[in-house]
């Protein structure tokens, strides 16, 4: 059965999956334990001075920092988020298993529990990045199958700059989950690099790979 993170690379570029099947050491670096870390730590930081802000794995200047606390703890799920019903639970669904980071607690008998996901990265603009709502949108199917009831949502976190976002499973979000679901279950073989595509410049796996990334004066032309 895929992995939450086998969909998430799966739709970031499927070659890359392959490579990272054969690395004997898949997990995160420390690091990323370390951004993860903050997002179990809101109530504690949101009032923290600067001297204690520069010295976590943060992305922005403490001032940013608070103010993006001070909007998180404006959310409805403020609460849920600095204190969830589990933390780091294995789900196994249908289709694919993972690890959500924390699990959400109903609000009401009617409210599902939501699923959370951590990333030590940044957001985009809006909303969050394909490969993470493939991740988030695995989540959410997973514990619905465990809880044998419908789960329409998950959060993606970035701790490092204080912003959630809210991933719903809409119509598209659950297609793009269906097709890494049939990417990773059809591999049998290394699929086909990618073409001038940005993504290759900072794969990991870019030597190993052999695909050959162009400068933009190449692009260009001159």
């Amino acid at each position: 059965m895929p992995t939450f993170t086998d969909l998430s690379r799966a739709t970031y570029c499927p070659r890359q999956l392959y490579y990272a099947r054969r690395d004997e050491d898949r997990g995160p670096p420390p690091e990323v334990a370390d951004v993860r870390e903050l997002a179990f730590r809101y109530e504690e930081l949101v009032d923290a001075d600067d001297e204690a802000i520069r010295g976590l794995p943060v992305a922005v200047e403490p001032d940013e920092y608070r103010r993006a606390l001070d909007r998180l703890r404006e959310r409805d799920e403020w609460t849920s988020l600095c204190n969830p019903a589990e933390r780091d639970r294995l789900l196994r669904g249908r289709d694919a298993r993972g690890i959500a980071h924390k699990i959400l607690p109903d609000e009401s008998e009617d409210d599902p529990p939501t699923p959370t996901l951590v990333s030590p990265g940044h957001p985009p603009e809006q909303g969050v990045w394909k490969p993470q709502k493939v991740r988030a949108v695995a989540a959410a199917k997973a514990l619905s199958w465990e809880e044998e009831r419908e789960v329409p949502r998950a959060l993606v976190e970035y701790p490092a700059v204080g912003a959630v976002r809210t991933v719903r499973l809409t119509t598209r979000a659950k297609a793009a989950y269906r097709t890494a679901v049939r990417t990773v279950r059809s591999m049998d073989g290394p699929p086909p690099r990618l073409r001038g595509s940005d993504k290759c410049s900072s794969c990991e796996y870019r030597s190993r790979c052999g695909v050959k990334t162009r400068s933009l004066r190449s692009l260009l032309g001159l």
